[in-house]
């Protein structure tokens, strides 16, 4: 069964429709989750705990009094990827705003992918991602443009380093670095099977775009973060398997932003000056029905 297949509906990356905005099959509770993750900074630090589909704190986050107190660091950062690089969006775009870094939260929901592998649903959702891809230089004008790979980055190795070095050029060509990071491990159910071979090489052949590129691009490990193992406690996966919670999001976000800070010469806040704040009740996070 292909992804277009699917309803839309499901909370998963590689089954959300191409769509921006998906429906939730349940009542949220934002308020209950937003006090337990808030309650988990707040003993832990980075142990949050919920998960995601699109919402609307990553985007808002960057208007808030706090921030914009914040000293400019002349970096911006636009998030590319899909609805798991959503789900982390929202304590990333917190966290880099605290530091002083512009963020677009640019991730969808249908997929995000810049790979063409030929069949019909990649074609559609890549020729969205480069129309938008478009749009967010012009208007939003990044000095980073941030790609996780996403479960739709299918095709061949050739397809996958095609797609990656055009993403190396149009940001190039707009003055902007380019970061490459890994999707975290995730389940991998029937749905993923077929394509599990190419998810694997995405990765490796991104970091080999990157080492090539001169400079111009980079590839950030995040396994460092996540592991390899999408079962194990250290993969903060969400109930299914696939997103992660605001622990996860958080724990993201503070690897992220220190990795990023030393390419660009910032320096990342400290993680209690953004992590309870308004992006724990990110609707999102009331949708994959994580633990308060």
């Amino acid at each position: 069964m292909t992804a277009a297949g699917r309803a839309p509906g499901d909370c998963c990356a590689g089954r959300m429709n191409s769509k921006r905005k998906s429906r939730s099959r349940s009542p949220r509770r934002p308020a209950r989750h937003a006090l337990g993750a808030v309650a988990a900074v707040a003993a832990l630090g980075l142990t949050l705990v919920a998960c995601g589909d699109n919402g609307s704190g990553a985007r808002d986050e960057g208007k808030s009094k706090t921030a914009s107190k914040t000293p400019s660091t002349g970096t911006k950062v636009l998030w590319l990827g899909d609805s798991i690089a959503g789900a982390e969006a929202p304590a990333l775009g917190a966290a880099l705003k605290a530091s002083g870094v512009e963020f677009k939260d640019s991730s969808s929901d249908g997929g995000g992918t810049v790979v063409d592998s030929g069949e019909k649903i990649t074609q559609m959702i890549s020729g969205d991602s480069w129309k938008r891809l478009a749009k967010d230089i012009e208007s939003f004008r990044p000095t980073v443009v941030a790609y996780q790979i996403t479960t739709y980055d299918w095709g061949s190795r050739d397809q996958q380093r095609a797609a990656y070095e055009k993403v190396v050029d149009t940001a190039k060509d707009a003055g902007a670095d380019v970061v490459f990071v890994p999707s975290p491990p995730i389940k991998i159910d029937g749905f993923y099977k077929q394509h599990e071979a190419q998810m694997r090489t995405a990765p490796k052949v991104a970091a080999e775009v990157a080492g090539k590129s001169g400079g111009a691009a980079t590839f950030l490990d995040a396994s460092k973060v996540w592991g390899t193992d999408a079962t194990a406690k250290q993969a903060l996966r969400a109930p299914d398997g696939i997103h992660n919670c605001q622990q996860g999001a958080a724990a993201f976000a503070k690897w992220f932003s220190g990795e990023l800070g030393k390419q660009q010469s910032f320096t990342p806040a400290p993680v209690d000056s953004w992590a309870q704040k308004s992006w724990t009740g990110d609707e999102r996070y009331g949708k994959l029905r994580c633990a308060a």
